[in-house]
């Protein structure tokens, strides 16, 4: 039975160790660094990791030696070596992880740079190719979707643009106002040259709704809102467009079409 403690002994040793290690993993996992810059990411982790882990191996060390005994020494010791073991995988595959995120960057650029000597409509398929290949890469990549968004939209696939940019939505921020505007004023405009006219002044009021100051949305707010035959909505966009910008040579234009809306209703 004697015989027996030791062993029992370095066996709960080896388990605390686990949990141990287990649940500092488990904290650099849960961190939201996606506010730190990439270049600084890989350091963080391996900061925070290493200094966590190695400060809870040690105090468990010290413990381990004023309480249990020469023989856990031993023990200690082989639990020590057998982390930094552990520890440099980890970092052998943070430094693989980095060197693959700078090719896909480096790839992204140069895929951009291709795009960049194409021509949109000539080579329409070709440049949709690479930037489908890009949010493959990088499914974040607001550049290559507004890219594609409009490519679409230049070669009258007005459907795959409207669907493009409501993706877009998705991924850009909620205090993000002025793309936000930007995204829905394209949607707009998609639907406007697709004929789906009640949408389009939806999306409209969206834009007004977020920017309410900007004279080139208040002139297609307008000409959405004759089309439909809104007048409460043309009269909003007309009274703003002559507060922001009075200058409008449209104004006197904007008003006859206004009044006529008025008395054909």
């Amino acid at each position: 039975m004697y015989n027996l403690v030791p062993l029992i002994l370095i066996s709960i040793s080896l388990l605390i160790i686990i949990v141990i290690v287990v649940r500092k993993f488990s904290f650099l996992a849960s961190l939201d660094v996606d506010s730190i810059p990439g270049e600084k990411e890989a350091r963080f982790k391996e900061s925070v990791a290493g200094k966590r882990i190695k400060r809870s191996l040690m105090k468990w060390n010290s413990w381990a030696y004023n309480n249990l005994g020469g023989f856990l020494k031993g023990a200690g010791s082989f639990l020590v070596t057998s982390y930094d073991k552990l520890f440099q995988i980890k970092e052998s595959y943070d430094q693989q992880l980095k060197e693959g995120q700078e090719d896909k960057d480096k790839k992204i650029s140069r895929l951009f740079n291709d795009i960049g000597d194409l021509d949109p409509e000539d080579d329409f398929e070709e440049v949709e190719k690479k930037l489908i290949e890009i949010v493959g890469l990088d499914s974040k990549n607001i550049d290559a979707f507004q890219k594609l968004g409009d490519l679409y939209f230049d070669n009258k696939k007005f459907q795959e643009a409207k669907e493009t940019y409501g993706h877009i939505l998705k991924l850009v921020g909620d205090d993000d106002v002025v793309k936000q505007a930007e995204v829905y004023y394209d949607m707009a405009m998609a639907g406007k040259e697709n004929k789906e006219d009640q949408e389009a002044l939806e999306n409209m009021k969206k834009v007004f709704s977020l920017t309410p100051n900007n004279p080139k949305y208040l002139d297609i707010m307008f000409e959405v809102s004759i089309i439909n035959k809104d007048e409460e909505t043309a009269s909003k966009a007309y009274n703003k467009l002559t507060e922001v910008n009075p200058e409008n040579k449209k104004l006197e234009e904007f008003k006859e079409r206004l009044e006529n809306l008025s008395q054909s209703s």
